[in-house]
């Protein structure tokens, strides 16, 4: 199959020498630079130069914010058979886009990146395909996914941001917090490295990734309840009830069974 991927950043990269061997793809990237080391693809820098190569699949993989733009600026210089994929992490106008352009699609969603992921074994990961995609779309995403060993969940897009805004939203808040009050340690307990670690990996991350998850229509929903969590922590502390506290953690390891 031929294959355009736009964008030459982590998960970019990461797709291209996926499919590179097994596939003939074409890496889209306005800053030249970025193409320094992909290898076994053939490198563009300008949306004109699709159209020759004509791709049977274009996966987007730039930024939240650039996303539908991308799409935009590819659809003339493919063909109408050509199939859309995305693999963003927050859905918000992806449906709409696609029942506006007229192309077949597959919305994907690699629940892993390249900061905190071994992306040399994915077995423990996970990866959504979203159910309204394209059939052929979704056995392409499925047998690649399976490939990686990664346990695949489909969802419709809105079911994606509920999950999306619990299980991105909720860690990426916490570790804000934690690292917004942060202070220096001259002797740094076990936890407080591993929540360091977290922190400045987290931060490493592209603000608009960041952002755009925080952004999720469904994200202030599991802020307030970390908010009445840690209300009633907080009235627990202050009032040194031992009889509550016992309640309280019997209850979060509840949670984690």
């Amino acid at each position: 199959m031929k294959i355009l991927v736009i964008g030459a950043g982590k998960m970019g990269s990461f797709f291209t020498d996926l499919l590179s061997f097994s596939h003939e793809v074409a890496v889209l990237e306005s800053e030249p630079q970025r193409l320094r080391f992909i290898y076994n693809a053939l490198r563009f820098t300008e949306y004109e130069q699709a159209e020759e190569f004509s791709p049977e699949l274009v996966i987007n993989c730039v930024t939240l914010n650039r996303t539908i733009d991308a799409f935009r600026k590819i659809i003339p210089y493919i063909s109408k058979n050509c199939i859309l994929a995305d693999i963003a992490s927050v859905k918000t106008g992806l449906k709409e886009f696609y029942q506006e352009c007229g192309f077949r699609f597959v919305s994907t969603h690699p629940m892993f990146g390249p900061t905190f992921a071994n992306l040399g074994n994915l077995q423990q990961e996970s990866a959504i395909i979203i159910k309204e995609s394209d059939y052929l779309g979704r056995i392409f995403f499925k047998d690649l996914f399976g490939t990686l060993k990664l346990n695949i969940c489909e969802y419709t897009f809105e079911e994606h941001d509920k999950v999306v805004a619990y299980s991105l939203s909720i860690p990426f808040a916490s570790t804000l917090v934690f690292a917004s009050i942060m202070k220096h340690q001259n002797a740094p307990g076990t936890t407080f490295k591993k929540h360091l670690a977290i922190a400045r990996g987290l931060l490493s991350e592209d603000d608009y990734l960041l952002t755009e998850i925080l952004f999720n229509p469904n994200t202030p929903y599991q802020l307030n309840k970390i908010i009445d969590e840690l209300g009633k922590l907080l009235q627990i502390v202050n009032e040194h009830d031992s009889g509550k506290m016992k309640l309280f953690l019997d209850g979060v390891r509840k949670n984690l069974e």
